[in-house]
């Protein structure tokens, strides 16, 4: 029997073969025939969830929220690291400096990630901005954000912090941030299954080891982190109990 594995779509696109290579890692450490499966886009994610072909994820805390409460995963770790921020942004020059600034009707392009397009509506408020009075974009992937916002399709625009850092210098450039969330709290988790919760332990060990090696640290730097870091099961309540705030 084979388990599925996959990530949250809104890592940087220069990260997909780090994953593969994590994953054969996790294989051989746990001597377990472990599927990478990447989806293009959090609807096709979200729909493989809903199948049933998930047994470990890292994912976005939005999903978390949904697995941990409906779908009976367990947060095990964490890529160690500030919280997942996000930024709106806008092309240099616009004249808006600020979210006041923005009139009504602006266009806004983003991808199709709960958790960030959330945060975002909410930065939105001091525009007094809703669904009725701007126009989304949705775009597939932050690559195509940002050149809705370069080419004047969109107005604004809204990134993670770790996506919006990914892009090109020229691009960035380009781009001005207006606002930067500072939720301090919402973060990817390392999610296990209940197919796989007999191995919990083993695979708690084996990440919070992974740095002691030359290798695991070098698959962690590839990574953009340094450890992983242990998740108690508080955290990941509270943090869920801030989106469902945020959602509501």
């Amino acid at each position: 029997m084979s388990f599925n594995f996959t990530v949250s779509p809104s890592f940087p696109n220069e990260r997909i073969s780090d994953w593969y290579i994590f994953n054969t890692w996790m294989q051989r450490s746990l001597s377990l025939p472990i599927h990478l499966e990447l989806y293009d886009d959090f609807g096709a994610q979200r729909a493989a969830i809903a199948a049933g072909k998930v047994d470990m994820i890292h994912a976005n805390p939005f999903d978390a929220s949904l697995l941990v409460r409906e779908k009976g995963f367990r947060a095990i770790a964490r890529l160690e690291g500030p919280p997942d921020e996000m930024v709106i942004v806008s092309a240099t020059e616009s004249p808006a400096q600020g979210i006041p600034d923005l009139p009504p009707g602006t266009r806004l392009a983003c991808a199709d990630d709960p958790c960030v397009n959330t945060v975002g509506r909410i930065l939105l408020e001091p525009a007094n901005f809703d669904t009725g009075n701007t126009v989304e974009l949705r775009r597939e992937t932050y690559i195509q954000v940002a050149k809705a916002i370069l080419r004047g399709e969109a107005d604004i625009g809204f990134f993670p912090v770790a996506a919006f850092n990914a892009l090109s210098s020229l691009v960035r450039r380009d781009i001005r941030v207006l606002v930067t969330s500072d939720t301090q709290v919402i973060q990817h988790v390392f999610l296990v299954g209940p197919a796989l919760h007999d191995r919990v332990d083993e695979m708690t060990h084996i990440l919070l080891t992974m740095h002691e090696t030359d290798k695991g640290r070098g698959m962690l730097e590839a990574l953009g982190a340094s450890r992983w870091q242990n998740v108690q099961q508080e955290d990941v309540e509270f943090m869920i109990d801030i989106i469902s705030t945020l959602t509501q």
